[in-house]
């Protein structure tokens, strides 16, 4: 830091001289009064003011976009030690690695995205039609937005279970949705949870000779292909 003792008649003398000097302003500067100074007896015994001027360090501001990267980095460590905390708690030993999310989990909103390795059995984590696993990543979003002090949708998957899923959802909406197109008659599939009937949707949405539907409630809605007309 760059420093500066000045003296003068008086200390705003003092101030306005080492400010000349330094060619800053006043709120870029730090002052400390060293001396007043003192006028003495007609002229006998004077002193001069004395202050130290100290120029200030400018602020680093770093960019939005360095900000988000640290406020995402952060995000993504807290959740990641969220899940690790959940496993132990379920007696389960594995690792938690970071995967950069998918690009539809991102547009669904997902800003961070964690993959459970080397588990023992993944079916316990994944179980009946993914439900272990949805609310492991429940659970996980709530604490991690809880700490992170806004809302933060972690993606959790396991062993690339999602991935593969959705792989098998497509073909096996391609396949169904040739059968209506032959038969002409609508079938239903299996229920399902909402990322996977988004998933069946999404496959057939531009399909030439069929339509998609939801329908049912709660737990049992399911998806309907039914033919064009």
């Amino acid at each position: 830091m760059e420093s500066l003792e000045v003296t003068a008649r008086t200390v705003n003398e003092a101030i306005e001289k080492a400010l000349a000097r330094l060619g800053k302003s006043r709120d870029e500067v730090d002052i400390s009064v060293l001396s007043e100074g003192s006028r003495g007896i007609l002229g006998i015994g004077s002193e001069e003011a004395r202050i130290l001027v100290s120029v200030r360090e400018p602020e680093v501001i770093p960019p939005a976009s360095t900000k988000a990267m640290v406020n995402l980095d952060a995000a993504t460590e807290i959740a990641r030690n969220v899940l690790e905390n959940l496993l132990a708690g379920m007696r389960v030993s594995a690792e938690v690695a970071v995967k950069p999310p998918p690009p539809e989990a991102v547009e669904e909103g997902f800003s961070v995205s964690l993959d459970i390795e080397g588990a023992d059995d993944v079916g316990i984590l994944i179980g009946r039609r993914g439900e272990t696993l949805s609310a492991i990543q429940f659970i996980t979003t709530l604490i991690t937005s809880k700490k992170v002090g806004k809302w933060t949708k972690v993606l959790v998957d396991v062993e690339g279970y999602r991935s593969r899923r959705e792989i098998s959802l497509r073909s096996l909406a391609t396949r169904i949705a040739s059968r209506v197109q032959e038969t002409r008659q609508p079938m239903a599939l299996e229920a399902m949870p909402p990322n996977e009937r988004r998933v069946i949707h999404l496959a057939l949405q531009n399909h030439p000779a069929v339509t998609t539907a939801s329908t049912g409630e709660g737990d049992q809605r399911r998806v309907i292909i039914s033919p064009k007309r």
